[in-house]
Parts: structure tokens; sequence; C-alpha cells
């Protein structure tokens, strides 16, 4: 992710994996914080249209994934072919190497050269990890790779906005054990009540802040630092995450099975659509770290079978996750934060087991603390790049005391402010899927794949991994899509 990825590099046999396994990772990859707040917005958005809405967004995601996936084939042969120019050119000497020279801004396939007849079967092999950073940096202008960066730094700044406001918010709830009387379930504790009864002076918001500002605190000078995410954290976020998603199912589907709902969702709610398309755009993201998911799998042959597999379960599992939340608890009393609905003094509560309630709302405490130091260490290294590019004519600006310190303060900074000044997970995540997720799902996939097609325009025909979706109109139709839905929701906001 991002211009300071090392991509480009062969992938060793060692560290190949089968389809299965791929199928797996990218199955974890997409499903994330963003599926906690998809119950919400389904019952603010009515059950038949958050049905249409997310079979609607999940296709046009594996759209522009399959864009991403062709992008990754041409880049490969690119490469492969650049070497060989290269290596073809220092071989020549004299008078030679000027032809060589000229050779060298020709097309990469251009007819009536030796490559117009080279076996291109296995050039468009994806063998070399090419990040998206590292293919817009082949194919954007100046200006479009820092539209680039600036896109990839708003989406991580979102992203650790709603991960430093997800996990104070879990441990408030869990904390403040308050509870109004006459207090209805299908109503919103106000964040001015207090945490708890008695004497105590300390709101709902006060505590959550003592949260935040712990949470900085304790992983806030990780961002100084250099961490790698681990093979044994890898698996302890996964089965965490599977754990209490698979309970919460169960959970929700027990009561309807009893015939208990208390759900009654309405059918369409157009005031709910704008959150609903952020929520979901930012529920399939995936493109921005699925290079690093995609080239280690072993055998590609049917690669595109295998990501249209892992995004209809995940459309299925969402709709399940979802669908039972907004028929089993009542209208307007699920949390923006789905794991909220099982605290263990709810005023609805789906299980009297106090272990599983405290595991289910403090969950997200122990996943998003593990990712958190990763994302902003992400960003901090984007936003060095971004001063390295931006004083490229005077680099003694860019010491050890800017890429060391005034990165890391400044990945860390904006967050903190928007998560003291607001709790609402659900409204962050829309608001990050609708404007930066979207540019990273639709328009950047799109514009690569469209510049990459032009520099392989000669070869024609169907080439190794070259998206179902090949007709120009597919992408006038995803930059159509994007702009209908980013001005929809933009005027909604407003409003």
């Amino acid at each position: 992710m991002g211009p300071t990825d090392n991509s480009a590099n062969p992938i060793s046999s060692a560290d190949m994996y089968s389809r299965l396994v791929g199928y797996v990772y990218v199955f974890n990859l997409i499903v994330g914080t963003g599926a906690l707040t998809m119950p919400a917005a389904f019952g603010q958005a009515g059950w038949l249209l958050s049905l249409v809405a997310i079979v609607l967004l999940a296709f046009m995601s594996f759209l522009t994934l399959t864009f991403m996936i062709e992008t990754m084939a041409i880049s490969n042969a690119r490469m492969r072919f650049e070497r060989a120019i290269i290596q073809e050119n220092q071989k020549e000497t004299g008078a030679n190497s000027l032809n060589s020279d000229s050779e060298e801004v020709q097309p990469l396939i251009a007819n009536g050269t030796k490559r117009e007849k080279t076996d291109t079967s296995l050039c468009f092999e994806i063998t070399r990890t090419m990040e998206m950073g590292t293919m817009a940096s082949m194919y954007f202008n100046k200006v479009g790779i820092a539209l680039f960066n600036l896109c990839i730094i708003i989406y991580l700044y979102g992203d650790l906005s709603i991960y430093a406001a997800a996990v104070p918010k879990s441990l408030q709830d869990v904390a403040c054990t308050y509870t109004p009387q006459n207090f209805s379930c299908n109503e919103t504790q106000s964040e001015s009540e207090p945490c708890w009864g008695g004497d105590s002076s300390l709101t709902r918001m006060d505590v959550y802040r003592v949260f935040v500002v712990a949470f900085f605190v304790l992983l806030g000078p990780f961002t100084f630092f250099n961490l790698q995410k681990t093979k044994y954290m890898q698996i302890f976020t996964s089965v965490t995450r599977w754990l209490a998603f698979m309970i919460m199912i169960v959970l929700t589907c027990v009561r309807l099975g009893k015939g208990e709902g208390r759900g009654h969702p309405e059918v369409a709610i157009a005031s709910g659509a704008p959150n609903l398309f952020g929520v979901c755009v930012y529920s399939f993201m995936c493109h921005h770290s699925l290079p690093s998911m995609v080239t280690p799998i072993r055998n590609k042959s049917k690669l595109y079978a295998v990501l249209l597999g892992d995004y209809g379960t995940i459309l299925v599992f969402y709709l399940v996750l979802s669908m039972s939340a907004v028929f089993a608890i009542s209208d307007g009393g699920i949390d923006d934060l789905y794991t909220l609905n099982f605290r263990p003094h709810g005023c609805e509560p789906l299980t009297s087991v106090v272990p599983i309630q405290y595991f289910l709302v403090l969950f997200p405490v122990f996943t998003l603390s593990t990712n958190f130091p990763i994302i902003a260490i992400t960003l901090r290294n984007n936003l060095a790049a971004m001063f390295a590019m931006i004083f490229s004519n005077n680099r003694a600006v860019m010491s050890s005391f800017i890429i060391k310190i005034v990165c890391p303060v400044l990945a860390l900074l904006p967050p903190i402010v928007v998560a003291l000044g607001t709790n609402k997970v659900e409204v962050l995540v829309g608001i990050t899927g609708s404007y930066a997720g979207a540019a990273i799902q639709y328009v950047i996939p799109a514009t690569l794949v469209y510049l990459a097609r032009k520099d392989f325009v000669a070869i024609g025909g169907v080439y190794q991994h070259k998206s179902p979706f090949s007709h120009k109109g597919w992408i006038v139709l995803t930059f159509t899509w994007t702009f209908v839905a980013v001005v929809f929701v933009t005027v909604n906001h407003v409003i």
C-alpha cells in the first residue's frame, strides 16, 4: 500500500500457498470493522433497499477487483519486457548502442520488432508483487501520483479514526453501567448522561475520552518504531474475529428460530442510503492490499473463480449477519458498533452467559488494537514518501527529525482529534468509504487498467488474467457510478 512499499519483488516458492489458502486470506482481508457497522446501516436504510444495494455494491467491487488483477498482470509483463530491453542494450556497443537507445522509447510491444514474435503466453504471469503504489508510479503522471498518495493518506486517516473511536467506545459501554429510568431499547442513550449512578459527575462522553487518551498513550508510541505483523498475531486476530461473528449470528438466529424476533424493519428508507453506501464500500475494501494476497497463490489458473467465490461467500455472510440482526433486535435498537448489542448490562440481552457477553463486546478491543500500530506505521511511511516527493529538490529538508518525529506525530494527531470529537463509528465508516474508499475501490483501479491496456494495445486478443469485463463500457460505467454515488452521498450529507 502506498509509495513506500518494496514492491515488484519475486515470490519464493517457500512463501507460496494454495488457492484455498489464498481464498481464506482474501476473505479475512475483506471482512473486518465494516461488518460490525453494517447491521445498523441495514436498519436505517430498510431491509429491501439494503439487500439490493449490497448486491449491487458487491458486484461493482468485484468488477474493479478484476481491473486490479489485469493491471497486475500487465505490469508484470511490462517489467519483464523492460528488463529484456535493458539486457539487450547492455550487449550492444558503439553504433549499435545508439540504435538500442532509440528503441527504449518505443512501445513495449510494437509491430515489426523482435518482441512481437516472442511467445507471450507466460509474460503476463503474476509472479512479482506489484502493489497499488508501484503501479500508480508506472502509469500515472506526477499529478496523478500526488492525488493517489493523498487519497491513500486520507483513507488511512479514516481507518485510524475508526479504530481510535471503536476501541474506546467498546470499553466505555462495558465500564458505564448507569441506565436512566423508563429507558427504551429503541432509544440511543445520551452521551451527556452520567456513566455511573450515585455521586459520580463523569458523563459517558467523559469516560469515552479518557479511554481515547489511554488508547493513544498505550499504542501511539509504536508509530515511532518499526513493527511487523507476525504470523501468530494474524492467527490470534482471525480466530478471535470468526469466533465472535459466529457466536453473534447463532444467538440472533436462535432468537428468530424461537419466534422471539423483536424487529420490524421498514422496506426502504431513502435517508439511510448514503450511509449504507459508505459502509458497504468500506466493508468490501481489499483493493489496496490485494497484490500481497494474490501474488503468492501458486496456481492462478482459476484466480477469478476463487475471488468470485470469496465475494459470494462474503455477500452471504454480510446478509445473514445483518438480516438476522434487523429482525431479531427491536427497531432502532441496533448499536452503530454491533458488538455493543451484546454488552452485559444491555436492555435487550441476546444471551445471559456473562463470559460470552464480555467476549463479544470486548473483541474489537483485541483485534483493532493489534492492527492500529501497523496502519499507523503505514501512514507514517506514506507521509514520509509524500514529503520526499515534495522536497525532492531539497533533500536536506528531509531530515531525520521530520522522518522520525514529525511524520509519526502527523499520523497520530488527526485521528486523536477526530476520536475525541465523536464516537459515531458508523458515521466515520460511512464517510471514509464514501469518499477515499470509493476512490481506492473504483476510480484508481479503473484508471490503472485503462492506462495499462493502452501500453499493451498492440497485443490484442485474450491474454492471461484479462478481466472478463474487458469492454471499455465497463470503465465508463465505473466512473459514472462513482460520480453519481458520491454526488448523491454529498448532497444528502449537506441537506
